[in-house]
């Protein structure tokens, strides 16, 4: 995760590095930076293509390192829905938002004390909700700045603008038009495809020419840069004049369908989409049903058929990237594309023109049912860590998946979809967005069966991170009352739910009751199955926090042995931190705290906040059970940073873990003294997270 807290000479924030460097734009960029300074609220309109977002992020990068709290990038094409907004503000920012509370809520407290810049890109369609939030945060948060960009403003009292104009385009064909901003752009992007390539005396006229026609629009002159190596710019220039003449209010698509762009750039792309080839044309419409980057594998599992078969797909997707329909990266776990707004938006409209769309969206549906399904069935393996990178690199598809079930009334399989997706919600940090839509979920099929019996499990599963009790026990009695006509392994499902509630409540006694039912549901010799490592988990919780240390370490031994075997590393991390809190119990602090360690190397990489919080927690007990008070109070505050960041509730609210953490902050704190405890504990809550957790991997 990275930190909020600003670094000197370190700049904070999750803005992506840029790979071109900004033409021109001077004038702008010194308009944006004044109405930065004195307006909370600024907003860039413009049409799509002219370079809103690439204006916006290079001044909050010198936010980045000007505010205490840094500038996050909040990107909101994917999102379909606004009743999502506030869930993708916080996944943008190091918030897991780990409450029962409103995440609007949740992020209105987390903000009030920050001085932070957020950005948040592309709000056209989702203005009414942008401006519900905007002003919500903004009130709630004095130190709160936002930048918006949008083709629309949204109409917020003290909101400013900056209209973004095309970049300049040469009124003579001198030699000195050369330097001209849209000029430069168009020569530095063409110089990547045509090596060497450069305004001369003899294509000067043409260049210029080409950049008049293009009005300045940066997107409309990078896709002309990309087809330089093709045609001559001569050549180019008359394709688009030819273009312009026959350009109808259509643009070949069913009316209505196209938004209001810039007569230049519906020129450009339609000229561009002219000059691909019909395989490449069909692909583009096809990929335009992914909300967020995709691979070559999904790309395949999507948009191959008869038409377009298998083994083109990669040379297409090359070609496309070629072309600059397609920006194409490199990553930890493979090469991925993504297609900007503007184009996207192009290609679904060919794609509803072509009569594809409803199938197309189901294919990509059932894409990601298959992936969920494949996720769930691994998650309990060697593979967890790659399961969790993969997961969170899909979460935008992901989510259109869901979106598009649940508008399409399947409610069966959208009880499939959000409840085979359980160990993203609980494993993955998205709790409670997997509440949001498992309850959706829920709603839409209310009839009896193994499905929703599953999802019941599901949602509270997401719940038992969430805190809420209440809730678990709602879903437990539902789940008890439909289990009975499935058998005996859905009626697991309901005691599974009655023992999280009981673990959360205190009620330890009924908690092991339950979870000895659980310990080998499917039948001994089966393989061993989420709920068999969840009852060995919540056993060994029960056994420590009454007392009786040695079954605990029994349960917890049987707990580690089960889950090397399979290769699962999370719930192992979770008995790893267990294990850690019996030693301290057994007064064996250098044991707890080689236990502790481990869970928190785990719980670092999958990005598991909650878990890291408590892991530190423990590490300070650990320390204090060695007389580090200085130690204990940076720990202390190393963990307050999470805590924060999981809206303040502290261990879940199970009053043991609460009880053991006060403890543990007034034995520092009666040690060190008020003011140093204090001067401590601010040490480690204003260092680097990724700096402090270190140490103890």
């Amino acid at each position: 995760m990275t930190t909020e807290r600003s670094r000197a000479g370190k700049p904070v924030g999750n803005l992506p590095a840029e790979t071109t460097r900004l033409i021109g734009r001077r004038a702008e960029l010194d308009a944006l930076r004044a109405l930065c300074e004195r307006s909370r609220l600024v907003t860039l309109t413009g049409v799509g293509g002219v370079g809103k977002t690439r204006l916006a992020r290079a001044v909050a990068a010198e936010f980045q390192f000007r505010l205490r709290d840094g500038a996050w990038l909040v990107e909101l094409s994917p999102l379909s829905e606004g009743i999502l907004l506030a869930h993708t503000i916080a996944d943008a920012l190091p918030l897991v938002d780990q409450t029962a509370r409103p995440v609007l809520d949740v992020l209105a407290e987390y903000l009030a004390e920050r001085e932070t810049l957020l950005v948040l890109d592309t709000c056209e369609h989702l203005t009414d909700a942008c401006a519900m939030a905007v002003e919500v945060l903004l009130r709630a948060a004095p130190g709160l700045r936002i930048l918006a960009t949008s083709r629309r403003v949204l109409d917020v009292v003290g909101e400013q603008v900056l209209a973004v104009e095309p970049l300049p385009v040469p009124e003579t064909d001198g030699p000195a038009a050369g330097s001209a901003d849209a000029v430069t752009l168009l020569v530095e992007r063409a110089a990547e495809t045509v090596r060497g390539f450069t305004v001369t005396d003899a294509n000067r006229a043409d260049v210029i020419g080409l950049c008049r026609r293009l009005e300045g629009l940066p997107l409309a002159l990078e896709l002309a840069a990309a087809r330089l190596d093709e045609l001559p710019v001569r050549e180019l220039t008359a394709r688009l004049d030819d273009r312009f003449a026959v350009l109808g209010d259509t643009e070949g698509i069913v009316a209505g369908a196209v938004p209001p762009w810039h007569q230049a750039l519906r020129t450009a792309i339609g000229w561009s989409h002219e000059l691909c080839t019909p395989a490449e044309r069909l692909l583009w419409a096809r990929l335009s049903v992914f909300a967020g980057a995709f691979d070559a594998e999904t790309a395949l599992a999507v948009c191959a058929d008869g038409r377009l078969p298998t083994e083109e797909i990669p040379a297409l997707l090359g070609a496309l990237a070629d072309k600059s329909i397609l920006t194409w990266a490199p990553t930890g776990g493979g090469e991925r594309y993504r297609m900007l707004d503007t184009l996207r938006e192009y290609g679904a409209g060919w794609l509803r023109r072509l009569g594809e769309e409803d199938a197309l969206r189901r294919r990509h549906r059932d894409h990601y049912l298959r992936l969920a399904r494949a996720g769930e069935a691994a998650w309990i393996g060697p593979d967890q860590f790659a399961w969790s990178d993969r997961m969170n690199a899909e979460h935008d598809d992901l989510r259109v998946a869901l979106e598009f079930t649940l508008a399409e009334s399947e409610g069966r399989t959208a009880l499939e979809l959000a409840g085979t997706l359980w160990f993203v919600w609980h494993g993955c940090g998205f709790p409670k967005e997997g509440r949001h839509y498992l309850e959706r979920a829920l709603a839409a099929d209310p009839r009896p069966s193994p499905v929703r019996i599953r999802a019941l499990h599901a949602c509270g599963v997401t719940l038992s991170v969430l805190g809420d009790a209440t809730g678990i026990e709602a879903l437990a009695a539902e789940c008890a009352a439909e289990a009975g006509q499935f058998g005996d392994t859905e009626s697991f499902f309901a005691a599974a739910l009655a023992m999280y509630a009981a673990i959360l409540q205190g009620d330890l006694v009924p908690a092991l009751s339950l979870a000895e039912k659980l310990r080998v549901p499917q039948g001994r010799g089966k393989p061993p199955t989420l709920l068999t490592l969840m009852a060995l988990m919540c056993d060994s919780h029960a056994f420590i926090t009454m007392g009786r240390i040695e079954e605990a370490m029994a349960t917890l031994n049987e707990l580690t042995v089960v889950c090397d075997r399979l290769g699962e590393r999370c719930l192992r991390a979770w008995g790893d931190l267990f294990r850690a809190q019996a030693e301290l119990a057994r007064g064996r602090p250098a044991a707890a705290q080689e236990h502790a360690r481990s869970a928190l190397d785990v719980k670092h990489r999958l990005h598991d906040s909650l878990g890291m919080a408590m892991a530190l927690d423990v590490l300070a007990r650990a320390a204090a059970a060695q007389g580090g008070s200085v130690q204990v109070a940076r720990l202390l505050g190393l963990a307050q940073q999470l805590w924060d960041a999981l809206g303040g509730r502290w261990q879940v609210g199970i009053p043991a873990w609460i009880a053991a953490r006060h403890a543990c902050e007034q034995q520092a704190r009666a040690a060190l003294g008020d003011d140093a405890y204090r001067l401590a504990f601010r040490a480690g809550y204003e260092t680097d997270l990724d700096t402090g957790i270190a140490p103890f991997e």
